[in-house]
């Protein structure tokens, strides 16, 4: 008797564990304070109409100042053709060389979440600061008359490319995180939410869609015919949108930590890899993980399941 006893519980307490465990997520996400989060009230689709809402609202911005901005520089600060494009081609340039900064940034120091919120303010102010170069009088040349059009003061010319170089450092934050923070919201050790991660990327790209369809239509038509300071605070007022609905969904996202300098780990691949040249491979999948621990060694970091797909 004692001992079918302590068999039934030894299976009551494995299943009470079972149970237990399978209620949080098994991918090392945790909540705003760093505890384990519970399934059912985090993540998941829950939590993700605001990232859907904050990526709309940036593209919306950001094309709401890049589609017609020749268009801008040529007609209101007086530059050539040729001058105008060089600079919007720098400038987008720029705005896709930044996310390698936002990318190191949450990766190593301060995770997605307070990256996107850093870098988004930044965005906002850059957004603001234009908009005031193109409304305020003294922030922008005078009007041509007849052939005679005033170029742009340094201080004229100071002011716009503030704005517009603080927009390209925030979408340095913006565009590798807001991605990465929505797949978090999913864990890839649950096969449902797995499959649900697929179809957030359907709606990602197609608020990234939304965004750019509504700024290279109904804006660019503000900015050409009811004035520049309107067809560029409009932009701004959806990145307050943005800021505001990222902010809102805090207590139901799911966060991961940092995980270290990726720069430093993709060097100990590499000297790892050199090192290691002539090592037989084991066969056994689970001979290749670092450790037998069922998480990784770094921490913030997931443990990579064995594929035969990269031979």
């Amino acid at each position: 008797m004692g001992s079918q006893e302590d068999v039934r519980s030894v299976l009551e307490d494995g299943l009470l564990q079972n149970e237990s465990s399978s209620q949080y997520t098994g991918d090392g996400s945790v909540d705003f304070h760093g505890k384990p989060v519970l399934k059912q009230n985090t993540g998941n689709w829950r939590a993700c109409p605001f990232i859907l809402g904050t990526e709309g609202c940036e593209r919306l911005a950001y094309y709401g100042i890049a589609t017609n901005l020749v268009t801008y520089l040529t007609t209101k600060l007086h530059e050539g053709n040729a001058s105008a494009a060089r600079n919007v081609t720098t400038w987008q340039g720029t705005c896709y060389l930044t996310p390698l900064i936002g990318a190191v940034i949450a990766d190593s120091y301060w995770g997605r979440y307070w990256t996107i919120a850093a870098f988004s303010t930044i965005y906002f102010i850059g957004m603001c600061t234009l908009t005031l170069s193109a409304s305020v009088p003294a922030f922008k040349p005078a009007e041509c008359v007849g052939s005679e059009c005033p170029s742009a003061t340094p201080a004229q010319y100071g002011v716009f490319f503030l704005g517009l170089y603080l927009i390209a450092l925030g979408t340095g934050g913006i565009k590798p995180c807001v991605s990465s923070f929505g797949a978090d919201q999913f864990d890839d050790t649950d096969t449902r939410e797995r499959v649900k991660k697929g179809s957030f990327f359907n709606w990602f790209y197609f608020s990234i869609n939304v965004g750019a369809l509504i700024s290279s239509s109904f804006l660019v038509w503000i900015q050409d015919n009811a004035g520049w300071g309107l067809g560029f605070g409009i932009p701004a007022i959806f990145m307050g949108i943005a800021i505001a609905s990222f902010f809102s969904g805090t207590p139901l996202y799911r966060f991961q930590k940092p995980g270290g300098s990726p720069v430093t780990r993709m060097w100990q691949v590499l000297v790892a890899s050199f090192r290691k040249r002539n090592m037989v491979v084991p066969t056994e999948s689970n001979l290749l993980y670092e450790t037998q621990d069922k998480i990784s060694a770094i921490e913030g970091s997931r443990k990579l399941e064995h594929t035969d797909e990269l031979k």
